[in-house]
């Protein structure tokens, strides 16, 4: 029973202000009118402007991503690494952020493609329809005029060819230069620079001079010329490789001439190179010190930097020491690079995971898609990122990741134009079959049509279109 006192004094409070609590009588409503009295929140997003990935999964809001416009605010590097087991969408999504990302007139893209079929790299296409040649080195056709990419052009610095010639000896011996192979390579180098003027200095230069060096050079260091002859030795037979092994014709000649990396886009075509051999890390040691020197100016354009097969880097501990150094520029010259790699065990357990750790910690960028559970843990903890996360990758389907931008973690389906389509899925039309692909094309027109019912229904509703996104976005 209630205390008299209380009931008096709620008596009295009602007569003044009127009736205290009321009763809500039980309300019947359909989830489509309930969504306007209970509306959703979604975390925020990474702003308006740059290029449209797709939308979030759980919002439906659009999903818009520019390291160049996220720099210095909401990303420290505007470094990225893509994750994700083959068939779930990494090159769709690469392809896709290309074409977007050069709509921009001050934007410049270079790529090291490195799958392909039918004799070409999977990017072919896309040059082609950019009106580019790609750079195609093929140890067979650089025999028979192919392309060439010289350690000793004139546009690479004297520094930065002498560092790129140690970089090539250290991938192949595997181990790291002694002190005295390092200066018979030296003073080589800097004979063969002294002396060559009417022409472009080229690697059987160097062999020569390793095995015949200058008295002069003995004299400099008062040893025997007997003893710089056996220091250089193992260099020069190094070097002979690419000079007249297995690897000739790609290395040792001048520059082929046409080369153009002023062009928007710049593709060096790797598909005929052995994932697996030697030539791979020494082709992206060569490739790295040669952007470095001739593409990467302080000219206020922005360059992406993207790499297939990454782990071919950053498994090598020289080159990965190479593009850790080639990264930094990107805060200083306005450089992205782009890591392409299947599985992350493949890089913090390999054999350059000490050159490695510096690498991952650059890229503030991360897109993570389908993998295996053990996997997923692994990469979970190794990045960061948090538990609820690690727990969907496994069950992503393909097209869609785990983006996490500095912390800002969201569930991403990337979407791709009926522009794009015949451009990003290169490999299908040589593995599918009419009817399959045409079947596809009906999927895929009967899952647009729903979008736009949804969008319609919602417009009705007041809502406007679902995953709209400002008038700064573009979209190929």
């Amino acid at each position: 029973m209630r205390d008299p006192l209380t009931v008096l004094t709620d008596a009295f409070t009602s007569f003044l202000f009127g009736k205290v609590e009321t009763t809500r009588l039980p309300v019947r409503t359909s989830t489509g009118q309930a969504q306007a009295v209970y509306l959703p929140t979604a975390a925020p997003g990474l702003g308006d402007s740059g290029v449209i990935i797709g939308r979030e999964v759980y919002s439906g809001k659009g999903y818009i991503y520019d390291p160049f416009q996220l720099y210095g605010q909401q990303l420290p590097a505007p470094h990225w690494l893509v994750l994700g087991e083959s068939g779930n969408g990494k090159s769709a999504l690469e392809k896709t952020y290309v074409l977007r990302q050069l709509r921009f007139r001050d934007r410049q893209v270079v790529v090291l493609d490195a799958q392909g079929e039918d004799g070409v790299g999977e990017w072919n296409l896309i040059a082609q329809e950019l009106g580019i040649t790609p750079i195609r080195l093929d140890p067979t056709a650089a025999l028979d005029m192919g392309i060439r990419l010289n350690p000793l052009d004139p546009a690479i610095t004297t520094t930065g060819q002498l560092a790129l010639l140690r970089t090539i000896i250290e991938v192949a011996m595997g181990h790291g230069l002694d002190e005295r192979s390092g200066f018979a390579l030296k003073v080589a180098h800097a004979y063969v620079n002294e002396t060559i003027v009417d022409r472009q200095p080229v690697l059987t230069d160097i062999v020569e001079q390793l095995r015949h060096p200058e008295p002069e050079s003995a004299e400099a260091m008062n040893v025997a010329i007997d003893d710089v002859r056996a220091w250089g030795l193992d260099v020069a037979l190094v070097l002979d490789r690419l000079v007249d092994g297995d690897l000739r014709g790609m290395f040792d000649g001048p520059t082929t001439v046409g080369i153009d990396l002023d062009a928007p886009l710049t593709v060096f075509d790797l598909s005929h190179i052995d994932r697996n051999s030697i030539a791979m890390p020494i082709l992206m040691a060569i490739v790295g010190v040669w952007l470095e020197h001739t593409w990467i100016r302080p000219d206020r354009k922005k360059r992406i930097f993207l790499v297939e097969e990454a782990w071919h880097i950053i498994n090598s501990p020289f080159v990965a020491q190479l593009f850790q150094r080639l990264l930094k520029f990107g805060r200083r010259l306005g450089l992205s690079f782009v890591a392409v790699v299947h599985h992350l065990s493949d890089v913090v357990d390999g054999a350059a995971a000490k050159e490695a750790a510096p690498i991952l910690k650059m890229a503030s960028t991360r897109t993570i898609y389908a993998q295996k559970a053990d996997e997923a843990r692994a990469t979970g903890r190794v990045l960061g990122l948090p538990r609820w996360a690690v727990e969907i990758i496994p069950t992503l389907s393909p097209g869609i990741a785990v983006w996490d931008v500095n912390g800002n973690v969201q569930v991403v389906k990337h979407l791709i134009t009926d522009t794009e389509r015949p451009l990003v899925f290169t490999d299908r039309a040589m593995t599918e079959s009419a009817s399959d692909l045409l079947a596809d094309d009906a999927l895929a027109a009967a899952e647009r049509e729903a979008e736009e019912r949804a969008a319609y229904m919602e417009q009705q509703m007041g809502n406007g279109p679902a995953g709209s996104s400002g008038s700064r976005s573009t979209v190929a």
